[in-house]
Order: C-alpha cells, then sequence, then structure tokens
C-alpha cells in the first residue's frame, strides 16, 4: 500500500474541504478561469487522494487534471468549446462541466430498451453525433460508466452496466473514436446519484456516463501555453 492510499479519513476530509472553500471563491468567473486559478499542487493531491480512497480514477482524474496558470485556462476554454457543442448536437443528454472534464450523462431508457444492452437505432445516431465531435476534440481520454437502479439482484445489475458500457464504446469505437481513448467500466447499482425509493429516482440511476478529460498530450500543449 501506498503512502497515498495510507492517509486517513479525516486528512482527506479536511484536504477536501480546503479545496472547495478555495474553488467557492471563484463560482462567479467561467470554467476556464477555474482552470487558471486552481493550483497544480493542490488540484493533483486532492485528485490522488480521491482516486485513491474511493477507488474510482474518474474522480481523481478530473479533479487531479488541474495544471493551474495560463494553462489551466487553455484546458478549460478547450472544454467549454466541446461541451458547448455536445450540449447543442446531441438530444436527450445531459452536459455537465466537472473542473477541466465533461460528464455527458445519458438516461438508459433513451440508450437501451428495458434489460437490454443492445443500443437502440435512435440512440446509436446520437452516439455517432457525440463519436464525431470527440474525433474533432481528440486530446482526450474517455471513461464510459454503466450504471442501475438497486432493482433485481445486485450480481444481474452490474453484469448489464457493464455490457451497457461495452455497447456505447464498441460503438464508440465503430464511428473512429481510438480505442485507446476508451475505458468503458460498470457500477452496477453502486453509484446512485438519487433515491432508489421512488421511480422518479431509480430512473436517474439508470444511466450511462461518458466521462471526458484532458489526456497527457493536452496537458504539455497547454503547459507549453499554446494547443495545436
Amino acid at each position: 500500500m501506498t503512502q497515498m492510499q495510507k492517509l486517513t479519513r479525516p486528512l482527506v476530509f479536511l484536504l477536501i474541504l480546503a479545496m472547495t472553500t478555495f474553488i467557492s471563491g471563484c463560482e462567479s468567473s467561467s470554467n476556464a478561469g477555474r482552470g487558471a486559478g486552481i493550483g497544480a499542487a493542490g488540484g493533483g493531491i486532492i485528485g490522488g487522494i480521491i482516486g485513491s480512497t474511493h477507488g474510482n480514477f474518474v474522480e481523481g482524474a478530473l479533479i487531479g487534471a488541474v495544471i493551474g496558470g495560463a494553462g489551466g485556462a487553455l484546458i478549460g476554454n478547450y472544454m467549454d468549446k466541446q461541451a458547448a457543442e455536445i450540449g447543442h448536437d446531441i438530444k436527450g443528454a445531459k452536459v455537465v462541466r466537472e473542473g477541466e472534464g465533461i460528464r455527458v450523462i445519458f438516461d438508459s431508457g433513451i440508450l437501451f430498451s428495458t434489460g437490454s444492452a443492445t443500443l437502440t437505432s435512435t440512440s446509436r445516431y446520437e452516439i455517432e453525433k457525440l463519436a464525431r465531435i470527440l474525433n474533432h476534440y481528440h486530446d482526450t481520454t474517455l471513461v464510459i460508466e454503466g450504471h442501475t437502479d438497486n432493482t433485481g439482484y445486485r450480481s444481474s445489475n452490474q453484469i448489464l452496466s457493464e455490457k451497457r458500457a461495452d455497447s456505447v464504446a464498441n460503438l464508440l469505437k465503430t464511428y473512429g473514436v481510438s480505442r485507446q481513448r476508451l475505458s468503458p467500466v460498470g457500477y452496477g447499482d453502486t453509484k446512485p446519484i438519487e433515491t432508489n425509493n421512488t421511480e422518479w429516482g431509480r430512473k436517474q440511476n439508470r444511466r450511462v456516463e461518458v466521462v471526458i478529460y484532458a489526456n497527457d498530450d493536452l496537458k504539455r500543449q497547454a503547459k507549453s501555453g499554446r494547443l495545436d
């Protein structure tokens, strides 16, 4: 176990609180501005802690990717433009700018029939449009997350979430997105965003998220002060 993984939970909470307090002072600025304002050391430490403590490299990547200064502003602007295009072109998806990354959240009911991991013809068209944008903004890494509600057996939910993440990743690959950029992962019913006690809440929890964040090449370009 590494020293980072041995950090106690109170220390983790204190560090996250410190960063949260700092970031809250920048709420009125743009995403690009927030990217410029957050220091590289703080972003890297907090991102590493979150990623190792919770076993979730997505949150770690989004927060830990921050490089600060003008480079952070360049990445923020790059992500702002990409998020705007996705929000304009992709129907039925929620687009959220998060740190130096983007979450594209699809309701599973839009992509799949109940209990199925086969994408519908309509959803295939939306994934194709997403692929076109991703191929334009190619200096990013993608994690495709599958999530379910807690109805039924946990083992079945886990398998379904994995298959749905794989289906989206494979279709993105078919439409030209490099396989090296894609990391599908299924979480089953372990990461609800709403209560599972209501039908509305369960519907929100049945989702696929495409998480987009800067790859190493984009970070190097940003640190040099210019994006190719």
